[in-house]
């Protein structure tokens, strides 16, 4: 059994070892370790915190099929100008539709709660802006006429089938053909009945081969890691074109991947990305003996869970991972994200003491409601000036209330990584960027090293990488705002460093070290 730092040490994780597992529009973001978009359609749409998981029906009139696909907002009269929206369906692998909704301009996207298809009729349910899609499909499968109610109102929104998501240029993703194997898979964490639908790459070389799963950070993002940026896509092809078999998969409730999202915590990832490494050991063209993992941010969390309690991992490559208790990387975060905008040594330090009190709150009082007094109480006992200084609205503050103590935010908060890391004995190679405001580089890294010296690993090697962000990026301050301005999706620095690595491991017989 591995401990984590929640109440003292006193929960415990643990998987069995053989599991398989305009109409105008407007986007702002929150500031926020896992981000949630927020949309706005004139002055009325506000999405917050997503609460269920996509579910859907099957029709036996219409095959769902008829519905998957890209869809954009389409002007209802001629020379109107179209909101710059787009709807992505997909069926997932137990054949439920479901579908982001979509800014490609303001380079944002949200997973919608619910869809159904039935009968040509689409019915896409949004409670989390209260808001909801009815429309019915034309006789071609092209067209869609329906609209948009939120709030009683009511607004006309048709939609017209695309081949192509409008998206930024974007000149590292590759291009087909490509000179390597690629196929969709599907697999399966069993003890949680969900389905995992990703992407396998395989050099065509003489196997077996060494092969990585790659496990992304907070959100819900799909295989490739991105929206604005799809980091995973041209991260896999990268290491294919060197030799190195790649797998990565949609999260949980996400795009074609089964199960609930929202409800999910980190823990229930790793138990996801466990069943991805069962699935590789079962591919022939994979040597068992070099199966790795990299993970970038709260996925490298999930690396250092797994290769703790798995020995039979090769080696993980931690991407901007933490080395400090995450209460405290976040308290950090939120400090570095205000210097970054210009903040007031004044505001910095309300800040830090805020968030200092607000999480320790969500950390050590397990009932939500009285969590929930409890944080009313001590935003209640600031000043006027200093309430405008925190720069929280009411809603705000109910927002990052719900937020805070999800199951999935209190896990995080209470996640202290050097109870994994001082178990490690796999070689570990640990990377951040130098600009990272997200993950501070100095603390993180010295903390990774700390631990996995003072647990007696002597095959580590900790890098910071020069100019670069929290998604290596080269960079110009590191701000989240400059993440989807940079063309540059992955530094090829960065990706030249990991690959280097994982190809000497594999030439050293890292499963006999």
């Amino acid at each position: 059994m591995v401990t984590y730092r929640k109440e003292h040490n006193k929960r415990l994780y643990s998987v069995k070892k053989n599991e398989r597992l305009k109409i105008k529009w407007k986007v702002e973001k929150m500031n926020t370790h896992r981000t949630y978009p927020f949309v706005s359609i004139g002055i009325i749409f506000i999405i917050t915190l997503v609460t269920s998981a996509a579910t859907g029906s099957n029709s036996d009139n219409m095959p769902n099929r008829n519905i998957e696909g890209i869809w954009t907002a389409a002007a209802e009269k001629p020379g109107a100008p179209a909101p710059p929206v787009v709807f992505r369906i997909a069926i997932d692998a137990d054949g439920t539709p479901k579908a982001f909704m979509e800014s490609p301009d303001q380079l944002h996207r949200t997973l919608m709660n619910k869809v159904t298809f039935e009968n040509g009729h689409l019915h896409i349910d949004a409670k989390s802006i209260k808001g909801a899609y009815d429309g019915q499909i034309e006789s071609d499968s092209m067209t869609i006429k329906g609209n948009w109610s939120q709030a009683g109102r009511l607004f006309p929104l048709m939609l017209k089938r695309t081949d192509e998501l409008p998206r930024p240029n974007r000149p590292q993703e590759p291009k087909r053909p490509y000179p390597y194997d690629d196929e969709e898979v599907v697999y399966e964490n069993r003890q949680a009945a969900v389905k995992l639908v990703g992407t396998l790459t395989l050099p065509r070389t003489k196997g077996p081969l060494p092969a990585v799963l790659l496990i992304g950070g907070s959100g819900t993002d799909d295989r490739d890691n991105g929206f604005s940026h799809r980091t995973f896509l041209v991260l896999a092809d990268y290491l294919t074109r060197r030799g190195i078999a790649t797998l990565r998969a949609d999260k949980r409730g996400v795009w074609k991947s089964t199960g609930n999202f929202f409800t999910a915590t980190t823990e229930d990832f790793a138990r996801d990305a466990l069943a991805g490494i069962t699935y590789l050991k079962t591919r022939k063209e994979i040597n068992p003996a070099q199966i790795g993992i990299i993970g970038h941010s709260e996925g490298a969390m999930i690396a250092t869970m797994l290769a703790t309690q798995y020995p039979d991992i090769a080696f993980i490559v931690l991407m901007a991972g933490a080395g400090m208790p995450l209460d405290k990387l976040l308290v950090t975060q939120n400090c570095l994200y205000a210097e970054a905008d210009g903040a007031s040594k004044q505001k910095i330090a309300l800040l830090h003491d805020w968030y200092e009190r607000y999480y320790e709150i969500a950390i050590n009082e397990k009932d939500n409601a009285l969590a929930e007094k409890k944080i009313r109480k001590i935003y209640s006992d600031l000043t006027d000036e200093q309430k405008k200084m925190l720069d929280w609205s009411e809603a705000k503050l109910n927002d990052e209330i719900k937020r805070v103590l999800s199951p999935w935010y209190r896990y995080l908060l209470a996640f202290d990584p050097k109870a994994f890391l001082i178990k490690a004995k796999c070689p570990v190679l640990a990377i951040n960027g130098q600009k990272d405001l997200q993950v501070e580089p100095d603390e993180n890294l010295s903390g990774i090293e700390q631990a996995l010296k003072a647990g007696g690993n002597r095959h580590y090697i900790v890098k910071k990488l020069p100019g670069l962000n929290h998604n290596f990026q080269t960079a110009i301050t590191g701000a989240e705002s400059e993440y989807a301005q940079i063309k540059e999706t992955f530094a090829p620095s960065a990706m030249k460093t990991v690959a280097d690595w994982i190809l000497k491991q594999a030439g050293e017989n890292i499963r006999n070290r």
